[in-house]
């Protein structure tokens, strides 16, 4: 094989003939390391990027292109991939989008109930994740302002943790497994960050560190049900934004009530979902079972 006959999804990856890179390419679920150029929807400065793995209906191309024939009705926001972690399923990945997208110009609720009309399963299952990727420059154009928001970010979750871990809807030794808590959480911001850093955990942790253009909000279980979907996008957006908006000491003093109270009318399926978890104010709200 001649060099110039060889292929490759992105730096790094194996090389591919032009024919198994043009039967990749038409695959409907993707090898795990398909790494296609990120395209970008929405406007604004915070884009979320989606994984979200799906179980117990098989990893069934036709499944898949179902699907993808919803989500990519108008353009190209989803592709599927494999993924050794599930036992009967595979993984949606969205390309980088902002929250307002997300609701407005893909449509997840006919996703999801296409694939639980299939037989997939996100929360019930031991497998699944719900994986949210920012990208790092919403927080600031040189690496050093980016460092002092994601600082920001990690030190909300440490503080936070078991209000977290309420919302995750994980349990405690699945978060263990896939995302851990760095367990270093000090009255500074940017010395719990420095602590964080220097613990090595890699990349399965709450959230993870590890991916150059993205951080990875890791701690969420999977779902299809439409509200919860929305719900765990809106509190990652929030988390953003005040990290972006306010300052260190600000987030030192944070309780999780006043953080709660910051929430706005805009995101009423977060609202909603901490009432449900009896994590707002003092209502409580029956708990529905997650699909």
């Amino acid at each position: 094989m001649n060099q110039s006959d060889v292929y490759y999804e992105d730096d790094g990856d194996s090389p591919y003939c032009e024919a198994c890179y043009d039967k990749l390419d038409n695959q409907a679920i993707k090898p795990y390391d398909y790494k296609p150029e990120p395209i970008f929807y929405g406007s604004g400065d915070l884009f979320y990027g989606i994984e979200l793995e799906i179980d117990r209906g098989g990893e069934i191309a036709s499944n898949a292109e179902k699907l993808l024939e919803i989500a990519n009705l108008n353009s190209e926001h989803l592709y599927c991939k494999h993924d050794g972690s599930i036992d009967d399923g595979f993984e949606m990945v969205s390309h980088p989008t902002s929250l307002y997208y997300h609701i407005s110009g893909i449509d997840w609720l006919k996703i999801f109930n296409c694939a639980v009309a299939m037989g997939y399963r996100s929360h019930n299952t031991s497998t699944c994740g719900l994986h949210i990727h920012v990208s790092r420059s919403a927080f600031g154009a040189t690496q050093e302002e980016q460092e002092i928001i994601i600082a920001r970010i990690v030190h909300f979750v440490e503080k936070h943790w078991w209000e977290v871990v309420k919302f995750s809807r994980r349990t405690e030794q699945n978060l263990n497994h896939w995302a851990a808590r760095y367990a270093t959480i000090s009255a500074e911001v940017q010395d719990t960050y420095k602590k964080a850093k220097s613990k090595g955990l890699g990349r399965y942790v709450a959230v993870n560190l590890e991916n150059y253009n993205t951080i990875e909000f890791r701690l969420f279980r999977g779902t299809l049900k439409y509200k919860t979907f929305l719900a765990t996008l809106q509190l990652v957006d929030m988390i953003c934004r005040l990290a972006i908006m306010l300052d260190d000491n600000a987030f030192e003093k944070m309780s999780c009530s006043n953080f709660v109270l910051q929430i706005g009318s805009d995101k009423p399926e977060l609202i909603d979902y901490l009432k449900s978890k009896r994590l707002y104010v003092n209502e409580i709200q029956s708990e529905t079972e997650e699909i």
